[in-house]
């Protein structure tokens, strides 16, 4: 079992930033990928960002060059700095981590982001 837990989320401007963060705890020694998926009403939850426990990242077209990924192993944490936001960005953002040791995905409760226009 593996507990996922987000912070740092809540109201900005347009243009503004924010960081999220995200602490794993449990069985996190086989875990794999960690990253950030996000979700707003009525449609799917879609890829934000991911990096691999080989440090390789991936990023979702609409947020490269302002979403930076990050991960300190140490922490067991998972950062998302989020530049240049935008009313679209506006979401629940939620932390998973892919488990290499039983195969399951884990996700966090989620976190609000509201970008105001």
């Amino acid at each position: 079992q593996v507990q996922l837990v987000e912070s740092g989320g809540g109201l900005v401007q347009a243009g503004g930033s924010l960081s999220l963060s995200c602490v794993a705890s449990g069985s996190i020694l086989w875990i794999n990928a960690m990253g950030w998926y996000r979700q707003t009403p009525g449609k799917q939850r879609e890829l934000v960002a991911t990096v691999t426990s080989g440090g390789s990242k991936n990023y979702a077209d609409s947020v490269k060059g302002r979403f930076t990924i990050s991960r300190d192993y140490a922490k067991n944490t998972v950062y998302l700095q989020m530049n240049s936001l935008k009313s679209e960005d506006t979401a629940v953002y939620y932390c998973y981590g892919a488990h290499g040791g039983d195969g399951m995905v884990y996700w966090g409760a989620g976190i609000l982001v509201t970008v105001s226009s």
